[in-house]
C-alpha cells in the first residue's frame, strides 16, 4: 500500500476527542450528516471488513453482533451495509456518535482513503462543514434582481441539459436510446492523484485492460466519491478544492456528467452554494483567438450583460465548467507564468482558464475540467486540488445500462449473459459507448423469431464488423456509393490515427474526397461549432480507428500497409494498438465476410501482409517463456493473434515457446481471455506463471478452461477466494488433467474450500506438489482435506502448509498423514503449534517412512520440545527435519 495512504497513528486521546466534538451536535444536525455521508457510509462498511466494524459496535453496546453476522450471510455484502447504518441511525443520537467511534478506532488497521477521507472531513472542518452542507443544499440568499436573473439563467441550462439523446441504433424501431438525463447518471469516480502521469498507453486498451484493477484498488488505495462531492474536504490535499480536473477515456461518460451536473444544479438539487454556473465545451470555443473573461461569458450568456460586475465580486459562488481540455486546440500551459488578473482584460482562452484554475482570475472561483488521460498526462496538474477519473459502468451498473436499452426482461438477459461470458467484448463494457455499440448489435442477433446466433461477435473487430453490417444495412439507401464513401472516409481516418488528429476540418474531407453530403456519414460522424470553423469528428475513437483498419483491405497499397504497420507499432504512446488489432481481426475471412456484401470483394493480399509482418514481428520480439521480457508487449501480441483467430498462425508463432511466465504483473480479465485462446493453441504448455497478476476470480474464470493441460501451474498471491475453489477443482478433475505441480500459495482461501479441495484431490491423479502456504486453512473443514491427503493413494509427494493458521487443536490431524507413503516434503513452518503440539508432530515423524523433509521452524516451541523433535533424526538418518 502505497505510504500515503496509510495515514497516520491516531491515539485514544484523539478518539475521545472526537467522540466530544460529536457529541456536541445536536440531532437534527447528526441528521444532516448521516444524509450527507449515507453513500461513503455504506461503501465503508460494505468495503472493510465488517466483522471488526461488528466487533467494535457491539464493544460498545450498539448492535448484538451475532445477529448482523447472520443477517449478512443471508442478504449479502450491499443490502447488509444499508441495514446496518439504517439501523443505527434510528437508534439514536448516542447510536450514530458509537458508529462514528468505531470507524475512528479501526482507521489503524484499515487506513481506507474513503475511511480517512470522511473522518478527516469531519474533525478538521468541525461546525465549518454542517454549514457547508446547509448551504448546498439551500443556496445563498440572492437580492431580488439577481434572483431574476439567475431564474433566466437556470431556464438556459435546463433546455440545454434536460435531454440526453443517445446515438439512435440503426435498425431499432423505438428509441430506447433517448433518455432523461437523469437515468443515464454516473454516479462513481475514482480518484488518483499519481495515476494520469503513469498511464501512457492507448486509452480504451490501456483503461480496458487495468479497469478491473482500479475496480479492486478502490478497495485499496483509491477513493471512490460521487461528483455531487467533487468539490467536498479533499484528504489528500488537505483543502477543500478549488479547480478540480476530471479524467476518462473516449466515450466513458465525461461530457454526461457534466451535463448531469449543470442540469441538478438547475434542479436545485446539487451545490446550491455556486449562484451561477457557466458551461462551457472546448470545442466550441476553438475559434477564439483572443478575448477577456466577460466577452467569455457573454459569448455564451448575453442576458448577463448588466449583472457581470455583480456577480465578479463575490467569486466564491462561481463554477466555471470546461469540458473536453483534449479537443481544444489551444495548449494550456499551467506551469506559464504569464497569468490574467482582470475580467476585462483581452487574453488567449488558454490563458483565461489558466488563470482561473491558478486563481489569479476572480480568485475565490471554482473550475472543474474534463479530459482524456493522454492529454492529461501531458500538462501539469499540481494546480489542481483534485485530480480524478471517471471509470465507467461497474458490473451492476452495465447490466442496468443493458436493462434499460432492450427495454425487454428476456431478451436483456441473454443478449448480457453472452457478453458476460465473452471476457474480451464485458470488458469493454464499462465503457457506456461500447454498450451501446453492443446493445445495437445485438438487438438485431436476439429477435424473437429469428435468432441469428451465427452472427454473435466474439472479438472487438467482429463487434465493429456486425456494427457495420447494421449501419450499411438500415441506413445505405445508395449501396453502389458505399464502397467509395468509407475509402475515402478510412484514409481520412487513417491519417487521423498515425498523425494523432481526432477532429477534422473541411481542408482535411476535401483532401481524401470525403463526400460531405453523403447521408451515411451521419452514422459515423458528428459535426460540433460553428459557422465556417465547422470540425467533425467521429462518434467514437474506436470507429475512426476500425475504418482506418478497414482502408488497407478496400483500397490496398503493400507500401502504404507496410509503413502503417511499422509506424503504429513504434507509437510510443500505445495509441496504434486498437489499429493493429483491427487490421489482424480483419484477415480472417470469415470476419470479413459479414462486410463483403456491402463493400464488395476484399484485397486478399492484405491479409497475406498482415500474417506475415504479425509472424516476423512475433518472432523477432515475442519471447513469453522470458521472465525480463516486456510482459504488455508480449500481451499486445497476443491480443492481436487473438483478434485473427487463426489457430495455425499462434501455433507457427509461438514455435517451441512452452513456458509462460507473467509473475508480478497484472492481468486483467481481458488479457486473462486472451492468454485462454493462445494456451488453448499451445500444445503441451509446460509451465504458466500467474504468480502476483491480480487476476482474481473473473481472471481465473476466463482461464480455467484450458489450464488443466498445463504441467506447471503457479497462481500465488491472487486474492482467490473460496467461492474460487470450484474453478480449481474443474481444472483439477478435468479428465484430461496434466498439472503436477500446483501453488495456491497467498491467496485468500479459508477451510471453508477444505472439501471441495478434498474432492477435486481424490479424483486427480496427476498432481505431485501442492502449496497451500498462507491461507487460513485452519478449522474443522481441514479434516476432509487432510483425510484425503493421508490416503495411501493420494500421489501427492511434496506438501505445503506454511503459515496456513494451523494451531496445536489441529496437530493430532497431521499424525494420519504418515499415511501417504508418497509424501516425502511436508512444509509446516510458521504455525502456532507450540509445545502443545509438539508430542502429535513427533507421532508423525516416528510413524512416516516415506518423508525425506519436514520443515517446523518457527512454530514456538520450547527448547525442551525441539531437541525432543531433533533426537528422531538419529532413527531416521534419511530424513531432514528442520527446526
Amino acid at each position: 500500500m502505497d505510504e500515503e495512504f496509510c495515514g497516520r497513528v491516531v491515539t485514544n486521546e484523539e478518539l475521545e476527542l472526537f467522540c466530544m466534538q460529536l457529541a456536541e451536535y445536536e440531532m437534527h444536525h447528526h441528521c444532516s450528516l448521516y444524509k450527507y455521508f449515507f453513500n461513503d457510509l455504506v461503501y465503508i462498511v460494505e468495503t472493510l471488513d465488517s466483522t471488526r466494524i461488528l466487533s467494535e459496535l457491539n464493544y460498545r453496546n450498539i448492535v448484538d453482533m451475532e445477529y448482523y453476522v447472520s443477517l449478512k450471510k443471508q442478504c449479502g455484502d450491499s443490502v447488509f451495509s444499508v441495514m446496518l447504518i439504517q439501523d443505527i441511525f434510528d437508534l439514536g443520537k448516542e447510536a450514530v456518535i458509537g458508529l462514528w467511534g468505531s470507524l475512528f478506532a479501526i482507521q489503524n488497521d484499515y487506513p481506507h482513503p474513503n475511511l480517512l477521507g470522511v473522518l478527516d472531513e469531519i474533525s478538521r472542518l468541525g461546525p465549518l462543514l454542517l454549514d457547508q452542507i446547509n448551504l448546498d443544499e439551500n443556496g445563498v440568499a440572492l437580492p431580488k434582481d439577481l434572483k431574476d436573473i439567475q431564474d433566466v439563467h437556470r431556464q438556459n441550462l435546463l433546455g440545454k441539459t434536460q435531454q440526453l439523446v443517445e446515438h439512435q441504433a440503426p435498425g431499432l424501431s423505438h428509441p430506447q436510446q433517448s433518455f432523461q438525463i437523469s437515468d443515464r447518471y454516473l454516479d462513481l469516480i475514482v480518484v488518483s492523484t499519481k495515476q494520469f502521469r503513469t498511464r501512457n498507453q492507448h486509452e480504451v486498451i490501456d483503461t480496458g485492460g487495468v479497469h478491473e484493477h482500479y475496480l479492486q484498488a478502490t478497495h485499496i488505495k483509491l477513493e471512490r466519491i460521487s461528483p455531487n462531492k467533487l468539490f467536498r474536504w479533499c484528504h489528500r490535499s488537505s483543502c477543500l478544492p478549488h479547480s478540480v480536473l476530471v479524467g476518462g477515456v473516449p466515450g466513458v461518460g465525461k461530457t454526461t456528467l457534466m451535463q448531469k451536473f449543470v442540469f441538478d444544479w438547475v434542479r436545485g438539487e446539487l451545490y446550491q452554494r455556486f449562484s451561477f454556473v457557466f458551461f462551457f465545451k472546448f470545442r466550441m470555443l476553438n475559434d477564439i483567438k483572443e478575448l477577456s473573461l466577460v466577452d467569455l461569458i457573454l459569448k455564451e450568456y448575453p442576458y448577463l450583460t448588466t449583472k457581470l460586475e455583480t456577480l465578479f465580486s463575490d467569486p466564491a459562488n462561481l463554477l466555471f465548467i470546461f469540458d473536453g481540455l483534449d479537443e481544444s486546440v489551444q495548449q494550456m500551459d499551467f506551469r506559464s507564468e504569464r497569468l490574467c488578473t482582470s475580467p476585462q482584460i483581452q487574453e488567449s482562452l488558454s490563458v483565461l482558464v489558466v488563470s482561473l484554475v491558478k486563481q489569479s482570475l476572480l480568485k475565490g472561483c471554482y473550475i472543474l475540467i474534463t479530459s482524456r488521460p493522454t492529454k492529461l498526462a501531458l500538462i501539469e496538474t499540481k494546480n489542481f486540488q483534485r485530480v480524478s477519473e471517471i471509470m465507467g459502468f461497474f458490473p451492476k451498473e452495465r447490466k442496468l445500462y443493458f436493462d434499460k436499452f432492450f427495454l425487454d426482461e428476456k431478451k436483456s438477459e441473454m443478449a448480457f449473459n453472452y457478453v458476460r461470458e465473452n471476457g474480451i467484448l464485458y470488458t469493454f463494457c464499462y465503457i457506456p459507448s461500447y454498450c451501446w455499440i453492443l446493445c445495437t448489435v445485438l438487438s438485431t442477433c436476439f429477435k424473437p423469431q429469428e435468432m441469428y446466433f451465427e452472427l454473435l461477435p466474439k472479438t472487438v473487430t467482429q463487434l465493429f464488423v456486425t456494427f457495420f453490417a447494421n449501419i450499411l444495412t438500415n441506413h445505405s439507401r445508395d449501396t453502389s456509393q458505399v464502397p467509395a464513401l468509407l475509402t475515402s472516409l478510412g484514409w481520412m481516418a487513417e491519417y487521423g490515427v498515425m498523425e494523432h488528429v481526432l477532429g477534422f476540418e473541411s481542408c482535411n474531407l476535401k483532401t481524401f474526397g470525403v463526400n460531405y453530403s453523403s447521408q451515411l456519414l451521419s452514422n459515423f460522424m458528428v459535426e460540433s461549432g460553428q459557422g465556417p470553423n465547422v470540425t467533425v469528428s467521429f462518434f467514437h475513437l474506436t470507429i475512426q480507428e476500425f475504418l482506418a483498419a478497414l482502408v488497407h483491405y478496400l483500397d490496398y497499397s503493400h507500401e502504404k500497409l507496410q509503413e502503417s504497420l511499422d509506424k503504429a507499432r513504434r507509437f510510443e504512446d500505445g495509441r496504434g494498438e486498437m489499429f493493429l488489432r483491427f487490421l489482424c481481426g480483419l484477415s480472417d475471412s470469415n470476419t470479413r465476410a459479414v462486410l463483403q456484401k456491402h463493400l464488395g470483394n476484399f484485397s486478399p493480399k492484405t491479409s497475406v501482409d498482415v500474417i506475415n509482418w504479425l509472424s516476423n514481428t512475433f518472432s523477432m520480439n515475442v519471447r513469453p517463456d522470458r521472465e525480463s521480457d516486456d510482459k504488455r508487449k508480449i500481451l499486445n501480441m497476443f491480443a492481436s493473434l487473438f483478434e485473427s483467430r487463426n489457430r495455425a498462425l499462434v501455433a507457427h508463432c509461438l514455435g517451441a515457446n512452452k513456458k509462460f511466465q507473467f509473475p508480478e504483473f497484472h492481468l486483467a480479465p481481458l488479457d486473462c481471455t486472451v492468454l485462454a485462446f493462445i494456451l488453448e493453441c499451445c500444445r503441451d504448455p509446460e509451465l504458466v506463471d500467474l504468480d502476483t497478476c491480480f487476476i482474481q476470480t473473473e481472471g481465473l474464470e476466463r482461464l480455467y478452461t484450458i489450464l488443466h493441460n498445463v504441467v506447471e501451474l503457479r497462481l500465488t498471491n491472487n486474492d482467490l477466494k473460496d467461492t474460487d475453489m470450484k474453478f480449481i477443482y474443474r481444472i483439477l478433475t478435468n479428465p484430461a488433467c496434466k498439472i503436477q505441480n500446483l501453488s495456491l500459495k497467498d491467496n485468500s482461501f479459508t477451510e471453508e474450500c477444505c472439501p471441495t479441495l478434498a474432492a477435486a484431490l481424490c479424483e486427480n491423479q496427476s498432481l505431485r506438489t501442492l502449496d497451500l502456504s498462507k491461507n487460513k486453512l485452519g478449522g474443522p473443514e481441514l479434516e476432509n482435506l487432510l483425510n484425503v491427503l493421508s490416503d495411501n493413494a493420494c500421489k501427492i509427494g511434496n506438501l505445503s502448509l506454511r503459515a496456513t493458521k494451523l494451531t496445536h487443536e489441529h496437530a493430532p490431524l497431521l499424525v494420519s498423514l504418515s499415511g501417504n507413503t508418497n509424501l516425502t516434503h511436508l512444509n509446516l513452518s510458521f504455525n502456532y503449534f507450540a509445545d502443545t503440539g509438539s508430542e502429535y508432530i513427533y507421532e508423525l515423524i516416528r510413524k512416516s517412512t516415506s518423508l525425506r523433509e519436514i520443515r517446523l521452524d518457527t512454530n514456538d516451541f520450547n527448547m525442551e520440545s525441539i531437541e525432543r523433535l531433533r533426537s528422531l533424526q538419529k532413527y531416521h538418518p534419511n530424513l531432514n527435519i528442520i527446526l
